[in-house]
């Protein structure tokens, strides 16, 4: 049985698979219904390192001077392009494809690969543009728009493309076409040199692939007729790779080889360029220069003695033979007897419509396309250089540009450096073909021309449309949403404004809503929400001359502006500035909705008071006018003539007026209750707060919470027990340095005593303000509560301000449950650190001593240096001072919360607060107004903002304001215990070195500044038994640094946090289980974790941990020696490579490792090990390494890759792959690929 062979397995050269134009990857596992290459040698695809100039889309519109039309490039489809541009220039191929009708009933045109080919290729020869785009034959091949940037290889999808177009064809007149064209013959044999028994098998091919340079060989073919001398040229079969003769019944010495038996019509030539250079482990390109002919005679390469029959030779189908191929390392066996298709080939070669070139006959080939590959291995570009059979012009066909070449000469002689891949067709006037002319069309040709016609001019008129349109943003306050909806508005130019107003009228929506008659548009200024001017008498003027012309943005926007029936509308001019007024209630506090006023710059106080008085109602003569210039900018307008352009009013204004007899007009305009009503509106934003849910554990920790006081924090000292030793040892620490700070405290409060007295004042009218009930559920009252109360105005704050410290919250861990960590600390899962915007305060200034910086430089230097400094901010604040004293005593701010239902629906329970508050507030006393409605101490809870991607960063800096929050920010109240002055909020992770997860979250927890690593251990072994259900003893477990995933150095008891170990806000620790007791007493010490690999086995030990006394090589040794039994002089050792557990394939370990390095110490290069933690690996050098079997090698890699993967560790030997090129012939990826 005859069967088809991959062409590319005749090439003795590495099978390597070029990366194109950048790097792309192979998607191994795809198995879709697609038609694809098996995996072949080198292949290049193309950049976009071709740069074209000043390509536009005007560009394309006037076809090219030399009558052909060029292709667009998608991005990276130059490869596409060139070979397009091939097949359309082959008559045969082109005529067949035009005598080809396609059946509308039976399939889809979008996805059918010949009907797009053919839609192609009629508007390359017909079309008047210059250049066209190819997106519908790539979408017929299943592509989506992200194909465009896979790079693929000419040569790869001519085969996969001609194999999808057979199975398109099948049961039609084409169903043999490809292989009448491209399609040739030749044999496989195995001559035996003692008998003369020879075995063979026939294969087809549709390309021939020739090697440029011999593997191992440093001179390359000179021309293609050397190459194709050699592709033939057999090999001796001898020694170790003797041939078993069916006839002598031994093996013997055979001659391994190739013969043409027939060359297709159009023969196809792929140039291997590409190769591996095992010196630099890279790919690399042979440039070498290649010369071929114009007319290539290939009769002396046809193998004329198979014309007779075989007289002494076995013949055999190729399932017969598995000897390997002709060159014993390439030949693929893959032809069983299923296979329905192979390489994309039909594999019924003895269909009678098959026409064979007899050697007899001429065998002179004609060159007519060069594909050239300009560029690198690593990227480049495809181009095509084309003979026309209709007037043997030779022209280049780069993308969207055709040109003229000159000579043929200079196209034999410029691309022998660079050409890829050659088509020949065979010199025979009896069967070359001329092109279908365009009169000389089938039915269906000019049907489908006629209606590509239509379609290209309904696309000129689109486009002259597109040129006189006016393109604008159009806005309009919808009457009932009472909302201001923007839309966009394209309007001909010539259309007239009440033409192009019932247009804005029925875009809006607004058929039914209001009379077309009652709308209207005016120019406007969107950004300043500023009306420039209306169109009065000017309804019938074109909307170019209004708009001043089509543009392609505007410095304007317009406004369909809405009246009530009985109104009238007032007219714009150009000039006037808008106004809008705010009237302000002194009694209710309120300040209503803003009304529109027109105004000029040139009028005086006085007549704009007038005006104002017209459209409110209020009296100007006891009128007070104040503008805001900016943001919160308020200036008093009181001297009568001073115009309004004196005094700053802009395009757009906001003014708050007031025309009440109250003796506020007496006080001055800053001690006024019109400045402080204003100056708290200007300041207040409106916050959502969800409040924890309830449950039966949280109404069971719910305490009635008045304002906290000065003995707010003795309270609560019999809830927190467990933590009563950190807060006296944070006591402890504080209290050494406030006798150093007291002198700088009594100058602060002396110069602020100023202050704060004028403050006090200032809000002594909010005084009275009622605060909300202290029951439970006090928020969930329907009754509008109100709180103004008493906050922090940090003036007696001796500490520097810091910026917020926020930590990510795992949206994922449900917040309606409250345990231990209302009175200890928290338990919610992983959170991430929101570095500040500006440096920590190098805690105590010990940055340089800290343990974590510079381990090993103090392990000699006896006990630490005691710096006595000023306490600085250890990244959380407390609210309270020094006394217990709460801080929110100073002034008074606005405060005022009510109850809100969310639209979501949120579970029983659930409670929300709508607040509005003064920004200035504090944290702390943000939190301490919240405190009746949380129902615990403020203590108790923490705040969170949400963000707009719902992740949640938790507010720590409680003598910060809330300046940073806007309207409509959403806050969560968590309950959990928050951070005091010198905590920190520390999360801890269990060390598992012998795990496939050696890092496991398990709870949160706090440290204080002071402790020592011993307390904190006492302070965790309750909360691991209760949270972790982890009973351990305190001895028999550890802390360590971590940084990311790797664990580093061994904290000691005696160490204290802050001063031996630096600590920040969400600080990370390892704790590690031991085994035995500890071994680490002092920080000259160094622990590493080894593990031993056994090459013989092809496995590693678990890990294990050395101490060591010092950092020399030989003492690290000794220990592995001692451990592991290995003598000394026969023990290697190698760092291991990344992050925590240093993990990486079996098959790599003992080569790629670097064994044995020649240093006396660890801390110098190439080790650098000054720190616990690091991994060694180490071995025996008398031990083998186990030998595999390719199969076992296999099976092993695919083991290994799996394990990597799933632990998060790449496989680094595994070069990044290709992504295979596919054209599906369902249209799409998604069908079951067991479908056929």
């Amino acid at each position: 049985m005859v069967k088809k062979l991959n062409s590319n397995l005749y090439l003795n050269i590495i099978n390597i698979r070029i990366i194109f134009e950048f790097t792309s990857g192979l998607d191994d596992s795809s198995q879709g219904r697609f038609i694809g290459p098996l995996p072949r040698d080198g292949t290049v695809g193309c950049s976009s390192d071709y740069s074209s100039p000043s390509y536009s889309y005007s560009s394309i519109l006037n076809k090219s001077e030399t009558g052909y039309v060029g292709l667009v490039n998608q991005a990276m489809t130059c490869y596409l392009n060139s070979l397009l541009q091939t097949l359309f220039m082959t008559p045969e191929f082109r005529n067949a494809l035009y005598n080809w009708e396609f059946e509308e009933s039976e399939e889809d045109p979008v996805i059918s690969i010949p009907y797009q080919l053919k839609r192609l290729f009629v508007l390359l020869q017909t079309s008047k543009k210059r250049a066209i785009e190819t997106t519908d034959v790539t979408r017929s091949f299943g592509w989506d728009s992200s194909e465009a940037w896979q790079q693929h290889d000419v040569q790869e999808l001519c085969r996969v493309m001609f194999d999808a177009l057979e199975q398109k064809w099948k049961q039609t007149e084409q169903a043999d076409l490809i292989n009448q064209l491209y399609q040739g013959k030749l044999k496989d044999y195995v001559r035996c040199l003692e008998c003369g028994y020879e075995s063979w098998r026939i294969d087809t091919y549709l390309d021939i692939p020739l090697v440029i340079r011999p593997f191992g060989a440093s001179q390359a073919f000179g021309s293609v007729e050397e190459a194709l001398q050699a592709f033939i040229q057999p090999e001796t079969l001898d020694g170790p790779n003797q041939y078993f003769c069916e006839r002598c019944k031994k093996k013997c010495d055979a001659r391994k080889g190739l013969r043409f038996l027939h060359f297709p019509y159009l023969l196809t030539l792929q140039l291997k360029r590409f190769d591996f250079d095992y010196t630099t482990m890279h790919r690399i390109k042979l440039n070498d220069r290649m010369t071929f002919p114009e007319e290539l005679d290939m009769s002396p390469f046809i193998d004329v003695e198979d014309e007779k029959s075989p007289q002494t030779e076995s013949c055999t189908d190729s399932g017969a033979e598995n000897e390997g191929s002709c060159h014993s390392d390439q030949m693929s066996n893959d032809f069983s007897t299923d296979d329905a298709v192979d390489e994309g080939i039909c594999l019924d070669n003895t269909s009678s419509a098959e026409r064979v070139l007899k050697p007899k006959s001429s065998l002179t080939f004609e060159l007519f396309s060069v594909m050239v590959h300009s560029g690198s291995a690593a990227g480049g570009h495809y181009y095509a250089c084309i003979k026309s059979f209709s007037d043997s012009q030779w022209y280049s066909f780069n993308d969207q540009h055709v040109s003229k070449v000159s000579q043929l000469a200079s196209v034999l002689k410029e691309y022998s450096t660079n050409a890829y891949m050659l088509m020949y067709r065979l010199k025979d006037p009896s069967r070359n073909a001329k092109f279908l002319e365009v009169e000389d069309f089938p039915e269906h040709i000019k049907r489908l021309v006629q209606r590509e016609k239509e379609s290209e001019e309904q696309e000129k008129r689109q486009r002259e449309i597109e040129r006189n349109t006016c393109k604008i943003k159009l806005f309009c306050m919808h009457p009932v949403k009472m909302m201001m909806t923007e839309n966009k508005l394209e309007v001909h130019k010539d259309k007239t404004l009440r033409e192009a107003t019932e247009m804005a009228y029925k875009l809006m929506d607004l058929d039914g809503v209001v009379p077309l008659d009652c709308c209207r548009l005016v120019k406007y200024d969107e950004f300043h929400e500023y009306l420039e001017r209306s169109y009065e008498g000017e309804e019938d003027m074109p909307m170019g001359l209004l708009l001043g012309g089509v543009k392609s943005s505007y410095m304007f926007d317009l406004l369909l502006e809405i009246r009530r029936p009985d109104q009238v509308f007032q007219p714009y001019k150009p000039g006037e500035v808008m106004v809008k007024v705010h009237v302000v209630d002194l009694k209710s506090e309120s300040i209503a909705a803003p009304v529109s006023v027109r105004a000029y710059l040139n009028q005086t106080i006085t007549e704009f008071k007038q005006l104002i008085a017209q459209a409110t109602g209020l009296c100007a003569e006891t009128m007070r006018v104040v503008l805001e210039r900016c943001y919160n900018d308020l200036r008093l307008l009181y001297v009568p003539n001073k115009t309004l352009k004196a005094e700053g009013f802009f395009r757009s204004n906001k003014v708050f007026v007031e025309s009440s007899d109250s003796t506020d007009h007496q006080a001055a305009f800053t001690d006024s209750v019109l400045w402080k009503l204003l100056d708290r509106h200007g300041n207040t934003i409106r916050l959502f707060v969800s409040l924890p849910e309830l449950s039966p554990g949280s109404l069971a920790n719910r305490t009635s919470c008045p304002k906290a006081s000065a003995d707010s924090e003795d309270s609560l000292d019999g809830a927190k027990g467990s933590r009563k030793s950190v807060e006296a040892i944070l006591e402890e620490s504080t209290e050494k340095l406030k006798n150093l700070s007291l002198q700088q405290q009594q100058h602060q409060q002396q110069s602020s005593s100023t202050s704060d007295s004028q403050k006090s004042s200032e809000h002594s009218d909010f005084e009275h303000i009622e605060s909300p009930a202290q029951e439970p559920d006090a928020a969930s009252q329907p009754s509008q509560t109100e709180n103004s109360t008493r906050a922090a105005s940090d003036t007696e704050n001796q500490f520097p301000s810091e910026e917020r410290s926020d930590s990510d919250v795992n949206n994922d861990r449900s917040t309606s449950s409250v345990d231990s960590d209302i009175l200890s600390s928290s338990h919610s899962s992983d959170t991430l650190c929101n570095a500040d915007s500006g440096p920590l305060p190098l805690a105590n200034g010990l940055d340089s001593h800290s343990i974590t910086s510079s381990r090993r430089s103090k392990a000699h230097k006896g006990k630490k240096e005691t710096w006595d400094t000023a306490e600085e901010d250890s990244g959380t604040d407390s609210e309270y001072d020094e006394n217990g004293k709460s801080k929110a005593d100073a002034q008074y701010l606005y405060f005022k919360a009510e109850p809100y239902s969310q639209e979501d629906g949120s579970g029983e329970g659930q409670k929300c607060l709508l607040v509005h508050v003064d920004k200035r507030i504090t944290l702390a006393a943000f939190k301490q107004n919240l405190e009746p409605f949380v129902g615990v101490p403020s203590t108790q809870f923490k705040v969170f903002r949400v963000y707009a991607n719902n992740q949640e960063f938790e507010s720590v800096r409680l003598n910060e304001t809330l300046s940073s929050f806007s309207d409509d920010n959403k806050i969560t109240i968590r309950l959990g215990r928050a951070l005091k002055k010198g905590e920190y909020r520390v999360k801890v992770y269990q060390l598992l070195v012998n795990d496939p997860e050696p890092c496991k979250f398990l709870l949160e927890t706090v440290f204080a500044k002071g402790m020592t690593v011993r307390q904190s251990k006492e302070e965790l072994l309750p909360q691991l038994k209760d949270q972790c259900k982890m009973d351990i003893s305190i001895d028999r477990f550890r802390l360590r640094k971590k940084t990311w995933k790797n664990p580093g150095t061994v904290f000691l008891d005696y160490h204290v946090y802050e001063e031996d170990i630096n600590i920040s806000s969400n600080w990370e620790v390892f704790l590690e289980v031991l085994e035995e007791p500890e071994r680490m007493k002092s920080m000259s010490q160094l622990a590493v974790l080894t593990r031993r690999w056994c090459p013989a086995q092809m496995n590693l030990e678990a890990f294990r941990e050395v101490v060591l006394e010092s950092s020399s090589v030989e003492e690290l040794k000794e220990k592995l020696s001692e451990l592991s039994g290995i003598p000394l002089e026969n023990l290697e050792f190698a760092k291991g490579r990344g992050t925590f557990p240093c993990d990486m394939s079996v098959l790599e370990i003992h080569q790629d490792l670097d064994w044995n390095p020649k240093v006396s110490t660890l801390n110098v290069w190439p080790l650098y090990i000054c720190d616990d933690g690091a991994v060694i690996f180490y071995r025996d050098s008398t031990e083998e390494l186990m030998e595999l079997s390719e199969e076992e090698r296999n099976e092993l890699m695919k083991k290994e890759s799996s394990r990597l993967l799933k632990t998060g560790h790449r496989v680094s030997y595994s070069p990044r792959k290709e992504k295979a090129l596919k054209i599906y012939l369902d249209g799409g990826p998604t069908k079951d690929p067991g479908q056929d």
